[in-house]
């Protein structure tokens, strides 16, 4: 009796085994199916009738937050608003942009957790970001340059290689690898966004705050006690992101960039958030001239 008991419970047990193994694969299969809809880009905004954008909220001219409307405004914000509507006139979809602020350390992960659908917040192109990300064509040209008080005596950059000299820069940026390439005794304090680096300044925690010239053009307007000075030493070509392997939505867009680069729109939007920049010709960053 016991040798049956034994055998109806080893048969009962790999049946209820069995049965789990392919309830497994059920979902495996399921959720591999799921994944490659969630995945896809282009059919999620086009099901949802909308592109999430993850923006800068704290950069001046590119992205900032406006109290009045407590909405970011800036040249990225009205650019994108502008992809979606010629995304949306491609694909003969109807889509809307909507935004959500990121800042330079968590951006490639809400874009990762599909909380934001795709990046236009002041991002250099770089190899390593590549890996993981997918950058479309160039659609801003920057280069990595220092804000000081215009008392400062310094410069340039070489001028910052030395132990007493403090540079500040932010996290998520590629602002302190560049620096320590052209000033490797300069000490790096890295805050967590442009609002606390211009304080920082401003405190005398550091003598310089580096990043992209575009993004110091911005705060130079808002601190006329400090300037940019020597130029710039590197090249910061700005594109926006999507996840990986997300060929068309990437298709998409560039299509979409090249369009308003060659109709105008480009050119205007530049007009209308950089023609009174000190310092700077806002003919200069214009396309198809």
């Amino acid at each position: 009796m016991e040798k049956i008991r034994k055998r109806r419970f080893g048969i009962i047990a790999s049946l209820v085994l069995a049965a789990l193994i392919l309830l497994g694969a059920f979902w495996a299969s399921v959720t591999i199916d799921k994944n490659k809809t969630h995945q896809d880009t282009l059919a999620r905004v086009e099901k949802k009738g909308q592109i999430t954008w993850g923006v800068k909220a704290d950069t001046k001219l590119f992205g900032l937050m406006d109290t009045k409307t407590a909405q970011p405004a800036g040249f990225e914000i009205d650019l994108a608003k502008a992809m979606t509507a010629q995304i949306a006139k491609q694909t003969n979809t109807k889509l809307s942009a909507a935004f959500v602020p990121v800042s330079s350390a968590s951006r490639i992960q809400l874009l990762k957790n599909t909380n934001i659908d795709g990046l236009i917040s002041t991002m250099t192109i770089t190899p390593e970001r590549a890996k993981i990300v997918d950058f479309t064509n160039v659609y801003f040209n920057a280069g990595q340059s220092l804000l000081v008080k215009k008392d400062s005596g310094i410069q340039s950059v070489k001028d910052m290689n030395d132990p007493k000299y403090t540079v500040l820069v932010v996290v998520g940026t590629t602002a302190a690898q560049e620096t320590k390439k052209y000033a490797p005794k300069a000490k790096i304090i890295a805050l967590q966004d442009y609002a606390s680096a211009m304080q920082a300044l401003k405190s005398g925690q550091g003598q310089a705050l580096s990043t992209d010239n575009a993004i110091l053009y911005g705060l130079a307007t808002e601190n006329p006690e400090y300037h940019l000075v020597g130029g710039v030493f590197t090249k910061a070509p700005y594109g926006m992101a999507f996840d990986h392997n997300q060929k068309p939505m990437t298709k998409q867009a560039n299509r979409a960039l090249k369009t308003l680069q060659e109709n105008g729109t480009y050119n205007r939007l530049v007009e209308k958030w950089f023609h009174n920049v000190p310092g700077l010709d806002w003919h200069d960053l214009e396309v198809n001239k």
